[in-house]
């Protein structure tokens, strides 16, 4: 269980990687460009960027993609997938990152000002 914020958690890893939102700390740093990140496996995702493997192909249109859920994404354009639902109003989002944006017109929330 978080001291901070009383979340909950099955593993230990998970509450460890979780405590670092509150703490800030990251400790894993892309060799190429300096960037940091919370778990390993992110920062293993964010090198594809500056190797430009791109493994990941729509078959709808070819375009390539370095990550996967970045092709996930890409696909919703031609399949008009929007899986995310705001609760306050129904709007569809195809991304989770758009419907959290969207909700903050809900809740008067401004945490870039």
């Amino acid at each position: 269980k978080c001291a901070h914020c009383n979340k909950c958690f099955t593993r230990k890893d998970e509450l460890a990687y979780h405590l670092r939102k509150h703490t800030g700390e990251k400790p894993y740093k892309c060799t190429h460009c300096g960037k940091c990140f919370v778990i390993n496996g992110d920062l293993n995702k964010h090198q594809k960027i500056h190797s430009r493997e791109k493994p990941y192909k729509c078959s709808h249109c070819n375009k390539c993609f370095a990550r996967k859920i970045e092709l996930i994404h890409h696909q919703r354009i031609h399949t008009g997938e929007k899986p995310y639902q705001c609760i306050h109003c129904d709007k569809c989002f195809a991304v989770k990152f758009a419907l959290s944006r969207h909700q903050m017109t809900h809740t008067g929330e401004k945490p870039y000002t």
